[in-house]
C-alpha cells in the first residue's frame, strides 16, 4: 500500500512540475521530499526509529492509578528452593484451594502442565474440577511438534487459553493477540479468557462492534484489528486477531518498596498463609514465575531506556499488563492505541514537508530558520505525544525527517539564490550604467535591486536611499497603485508589457513615461522584472495640441454640413408645408422615370388642385388658408408610402408620385383615398371647412415618356376634372 501510493505520489509531482510556475517552488520541494521519505518509509528503512520513537512515548507516559484488580502470584528462587522444579502436582493443588477459599474472581495458571508431575494428580484434578474460574495455558502453532498442549483436566472444561506471544524485529513485544484459529478451530488468548471472566460479573459480554461487524467489542472498547503495514511496521506478521497494546503504566502498590507494577506474593507466602484476603477477593490471580533460572522474560516498550541497561519483565507480568489493558478499555474506556490510514499518514508527513520549506522560505535567515525548527520539532513531538496519551500512534520519525530535511534543502537553495542574485545584480548594474535611458530592476517583492545613474538623476533621488525600496515610499499613493498593478501583470503572464503613466519626481514635476517591463531569470532561478522608461511629455504635449487642432476642424466641418444641409431643405422644400418644392419635384420625377425606365415598370403621376380653396381664403382670410394648406398637406403625407414623393407646386396645387403600380387601378384607388381624406371636414378657428380636390392621373410610358409630358398630361386631366364636376379623379 505504502509503496502504491509513492508511486502515485512521484506520478503525481513530475506533473505538477510542468504547469507549476513562478511561487511554487515551495510546494514542489516540499513534494519531492515528502515522496522521497515515503518510499524510504514504504521498504522498512524507519521502522526502527519509528518504534523506538514509540518506546519513548511509552516511557513518557506518566503513571495511572494502580491495579488492584490483578494480584501475581509469583514463583520466585526461594519458592523454587522450598517446592522445586518442575513444580508437584500436589503443590498446585494446595496452591489452588487456599486461593479459592478467599474467593478471586479468576485465577490464571501461567504454567505448561500437559503431563503429570510427581504425586498429587488426582488432587490436581478435583481441583481443575472444582474451579470453574480457573484458566490454564497452551502454546499453539502450525506445527504440531512445537505445540505445547493444556492440561488435560481443564482443556475438557473449556478453560485454556494460549499465552502465545509476538515478537518485533528488535525482541520486543508491541502487540496481542486476542484469538486464533489452528486447524479451523478458534482458540482464545490466555489474557482475553481472564478477561472476559472478570468482564461476566460486569455484565459485559463480547459482541461485533456496530462500526465493523469483523471488530470484538467489549464495553466501552472496540479492538481495533491490526493490519501488516498499521503505524511503522511494514508488512508484518497479521496471524490471528491482533491489537496493538497501549501498554498501561500502573503505578506501585503503596505497600511496595522495590519498583513493580502489579500486586506481587511469593508462593512460599501463599502456602505458608501469608497474604492478605483483600488482594484475592473479587480479584484475579495470576500464577507464573518470576525465577530468573527459569528464563520467563520478555521486554516490552518500558523496558528499555536511553542510558542504561534494557530491564526485561516476566511473562507473568506481560499477561498481567494484557488483560489490564482490556479490562480498562471495556470498563473505564481506557484508550486502545490506533492509527491513521496510510492516505492520513502520508499526508501529515507532507503538510509537516511543505511547513518546513514556507518556514525557511518565509524567514530567509540561518539562525531564525535553525530557532523555528527547533521550536517546531519540539512542537511537533508534543502535539504527537499527547495524541499518543489519547490513543493515537502518528508518525514523528518521517515527519522530523521531511520537516527537517525541507528546511535544511530550503536553506541551501536560499543560500544558492542569494549568491546567484549577488552576482546577477552585480552584471546588470555594470549593463545598465551604460545605457541612458532611465532602468529600473525589481524583485519578486516589487523593491528595486539594481538602478542606473540615468533613473536616480530622472527620480532625484540617490542610489543608496532608493535600494531596497518600494514604489509606496516615494510616489504618490494613486502612482504607485498603477505602478505595482503593472509589475504585477509582467510577474503574473510572463510577458513583456508596455504601458504609458504618470511619474513625479523627487522635485514634485509630473512626467509623463511609457515604462516597458520585462522578466527575465538567471541561473538560480531568480526572477528580475527589467523596466525601461522614456519620457514622453514633450510628446503628449504635441499630440494633445494636435489632438485639439483636430477637434476644432471636426466639429467646424460639422457645422459646415449642418448649414449646408439646411440649406439644401430650405431650396428644395416648401417653406409653409414642409413639402417638397417645384424644383425637388421636377429632380425626383427625373429619377423616378429613369428607374422606372431601367426597370420596366409603371409609374404614376397625380396632379392635385382644391376645390373651395378661393373661397376659404377671402372668406376668412390668407391665414386661415395657409393653415387649411398645412392640414392637407399633412394628411397627404400620411395617407402615402415612404416611397411615394408629395409635392406642393405652389397655391393649392399638389403632385404626388406614386412607383411601382402594378396597374391603372392602383392609382385609381390610390386617388380616390386621397378625395376621401381631403373632403373630411377642417376646423379653423372654429370655423368648420370643407375643401375637396380635383385629381388629374398621368400613367408612365402610356401617357407619356418624358417629366415634361406627364405633367402636361396630368395637368389636363385635372381640369377635365374640375369640368366634370370637381371632387373626382380622371385619367389623361
Amino acid at each position: 500500500m505504502n509503496q502504491q501510493l509513492g508511486k502515485h505520489l512521484v506520478r503525481f509531482i513530475f506533473g505538477l512540475k510542468q504547469p507549476l510556475g513562478l511561487g511554487h517552488r515551495e510546494l514542489i520541494t516540499a513534494s519531492c521530499i515528502a515522496v522521497c521519505i515515503l518510499l524510504l518509509r514504504s521498504i522498512g528503512l524507519l521502522q526502527s526509529l519509528e518504534l523506538a520513537a514509540l518506546d519513548q512515548f511509552f516511557r513518557w507516559r506518566p503513571n495511572e492509578p494502580p491495579e488492584e484488580r490483578i494480584t501475581i502470584v509469583a514463583i520466585d528462587e526461594n519458592s523454587l528452593r522450598q517446592v522445586g522444579w518442575p513444580i508437584p502436582d500436589a503443590v498446585i493443588a494446595q496452591l489452588l484451594q487456599k486461593l479459592k477459599v478467599h474467593e478471586p474472581r479468576a485465577i490464571g495458571l501461567d504454567i505448561y502442565r500437559n503431563l503429570p508431575v510427581g504425586p498429587g494428580y488426582g488432587e490436581l484434578m478435583n481441583a481443575y474440577k472444582s474451579m470453574p474460574n480457573l484458566i490454564g495455558i497452551e502454546l499453539l502453532a502450525n506445527n504440531k511438534n512445537a505445540r505445547v498442549l493444556p492440561p488435560p483436566g481443564l482443556n475438557q472444561l473449556n478453560q485454556v487459553g494460549f499465552n502465545n506471544v509476538l515478537y518485533d524485529f528488535d525482541g520486543k513485544i508491541r502487540r496481542s493477540l486476542l484469538y486464533w484459529h489452528v486447524d479451523h478451530q478458534a482458540h482464545e488468548s490466555f489474557a482475553l479468557k481472564l478477561a472476559l471472566l472478570y468482564l461476566q460479573s460486569e455484565k459485559i459480554n463480547p459482541t461485533k462492534a456496530a462500526s465493523n461487524p469483523q471488530y470484538l467489542q467489549l464495553g466501552k472498547a472496540v479492538f481495533t484489528r491490526f493490519q501488516a503495514n498499521h503505524g511503522a511496521y511494514v508488512g508484518a506478521d497479521t496471524r490471528g486477531y491482533q491489537i496493538l497494546s497501549n501498554f498501561p503504566k500502573p503505578k506501585c502498590p503503596a505497600s511496595s518498596v522495590e519498583p513493580c507494577s502489579y500486586r506481587y506474593i511469593s508462593l512460599k507466602d501463599v502456602l505458608a498463609n501469608r497474604l492478605p484476603e483483600s488482594w484475592i477477593r473479587d480479584r484475579i490471580v495470576l500464577i507464573g514465575s518470576t525465577a530468573p533460572s527459569l528464563q520467563d522474560f520478555v521486554f516490552i516498550p518500558q523496558s528499555s531506556h536511553w542510558l542504561g541497561t534494557a530491564e526485561p519483565i516476566a511473562g507473568i507480568e506481560l499477561q498481567a499488563y494484557f488483560i489490564s489493558e482490556i479490562i480498562s478499555a471495556a470498563l473505564q474506556g481506557r484508550p486502545l492505541l490506533q492509527v491513521w490510514s496510510n492516505l492520513g499518514e502520508s499526508l501529515w508527513i507532507f503538510i509537516w514537508s511543505y511547513v518546513g520549506t514556507v518556514m525557511t522560505w518565509r524567514i530567509r535567515r540561518a539562525n531564525r530558520s535553525f530557532l523555528c525548527l527547533l521550536v517546531f520539532s519540539f512542537t511537533l513531538t508534543f502535539c504527537t505525544y499527547l495524541a499518543f496519551l489519547c490513543g493515537w500512534w502518528i508518525p514523528i520519525v518521517p515527519v522530523l525527517f521531511t520537516f527537517g530535511s525541507s528546511a535544511i534543502w530550503m536553506t541551501c537553495h536560499i543560500a544558492y539564490i542569494q549568491e546567484e542574485l549577488k552576482r546577477s545584480k552585480e552584471f546588470l548594474h555594470q549593463v545598465i550604467n551604460t545605457i541612458p535611458d532611465p532602468i529600473f530592476v525589481k524583485n519578486g517583492q516589487h523593491k528595486w535591486i539594481v538602478l542606473n545613474e540615468a533613473y536616480c538623476q530622472f527620480i532625484g533621488y540617490p542610489n543608496s536611499l532608493l535600494i531596497e525600496k518600494s514604489d509606496y515610499e516615494f510616489f504618490p499613493q494613486h502612482e504607485a497603485d498603477v505602478f505595482r498593478e503593472q509589475d504585477q501583470l509582467v510577474f503574473h503572464t510572463q510577458q513583456p508589457q508596455e504601458h504609458e503613466e504618470k511619474f513625479t519626481d523627487a522635485y514634485g514635476k509630473t512626467h509623463l513615461i511609457a515604462t516597458k517591463r520585462s522578466l527575465h531569470k538567471d541561473a538560480a532561478g531568480n526572477f528580475f522584472l527589467v523596466g525601461i522608461i522614456r519620457d514622453i511629455t514633450q510628446r503628449k504635449v504635441i499630440e494633445n495640441n494636435l489632438k485639439r487642432t483636430a477637434d476644432e476642424l471636426f466639429r467646424s466641418n460639422n457645422e459646415l454640413k449642418l448649414q449646408e444641409d439646411r440649406l439644401r431643405h430650405i431650396a428644395y422644400h416648401d417653406p409653409l408645408t414642409g413639402l417638397a418644392n417645384r424644383q425637388f419635384f421636377a429632380e425626383q420625377l427625373n429619377e423616378s422615370l429613369k428607374w422606372a425606365q431601367n426597370r420596366n415598370l409603371l409609374l404614376a403621376l397625380l396632379f392635385i388642385d382644391l376645390d373651395g380653396f378661393k373661397q376659404v381664403n377671402d372668406t376668412l382670410g390668407h391665414e386661415m388658408g395657409d393653415r387649411l394648406l398645412v392640414t392637407v398637406a399633412r394628411r397627404l403625407r400620411k395617407s402615402l408610402r415612404g416611397s411615394d414623393i408629395v409635392s406642393r407646386l405652389g397655391g393649392d396645387e399638389f403632385t404626388v408620385i406614386i412607383r411601382p403600380i402594378p396597374n391603372l387601378q392602383i392609382a385609381a384607388k390610390v386617388a380616390e383615398k386621397l378625395l376621401n381624406i381631403i373632403t373630411e371636414p377642417i376646423i379653423l378657428d372654429g370655423h368648420m371647412t370643407k375643401v375637396s380636390a380635383s385629381i388629374g392621373i398621368s400613367i408612365y410610358p402610356i401617357n407619356g415618356q418624358d417629366s415634361e409630358t406627364l405633367v402636361k398630361q396630368a395637368d389636363a386631366a385635372m381640369y377635365r376634372a374640375k369640368h366634370c364636376g370637381k371632387n373626382r379623379h380622371e385619367f389623361a
